[in-house]
């Protein structure tokens, strides 16, 4: 098995399912591609591995699948026994839902809040819409965190919920957002730090070159 992704510090979409794999316990090759090389190699370096032209990619065999949720997915069927979507189907449909959210909302947090761990931690000017993307995060924590018990999102078992709001508690770290300041009486802020004390976060930002 190979997953195909991109520069560390940056490619949040490429953490997501990293982390899950992790989680598994399977062995994996990493193929690292440094993103934004200069004309157009990093696209380039890309389409050797990727139809879609994107990465990540995941290799088995003969099978490419692309795209963060659809690999995290393929995870969960490749290895049942790994917990990456809770095994009650009230609380999965819950993780499926915030991970689901994730991956195709929030478009001023992550526009305007780069991932970028090689950046120094610092208070940033955000936007009233970044302002809104940061209230419904912490109201999405709290609610699942309260609703499923904790300590992750679907409940007692870290999963593909949890890898995908990961690279979100990265970039509050690196932007100085304090969930207090967004409704957050203590949980939310909880859950962001447990995130980045994950063995498989720990072991995704050692790589960092």
């Amino acid at each position: 098995m190979e997953l195909v992704i991109g520069t560390k510090a940056w490619s949040s979409w490429s953490m997501r399912p990293w982390l899950a794999l992790k989680k598994t316990g399977a062995a994996f090759d990493e193929t690292l591609i440094e993103l934004r090389q200069e004309n157009g190699r990093s696209e380039a370096e890309i389409l050797k591995h990727s139809p879609s032209g994107m990465v990540p990619a995941l290799k088995d065999g003969e099978l490419v699948v692309c795209d963060s949720l659809a690999i995290c997915e393929y995870l969960a069927e490749r290895f049942p026994d790994a917990g990456l979507w809770p095994s009650e189907r009230e609380a999965r449909a819950y993780a499926r839902s915030a991970a689901a959210e994730m991956h195709s909302g929030f478009a001023s947090l992550r526009g305007e809040c780069p991932m970028d761990l090689a950046k120094a931690p610092h208070v940033a000017t955000l936007s009233e819409a970044t302002h809104r993307d940061v209230r419904r995060i912490v109201a999405l924590w709290n609610g699942l965190l309260g609703r499923l018990g904790g300590p992750w999102l679907g409940g007692a078992e870290w999963g593909i919920a949890d890898a995908f709001y990961t690279p979100v508690a990265t970039r509050f770290r690196t932007y100085g957002v304090k969930l207090s300041d967004f409704g957050d009486a203590g949980p939310a802020g909880q859950y962001a730090e447990r995130l980045l004390e994950r063995p498989e976060f720990k072991a995704w930002e050692a790589g960092i070159s």
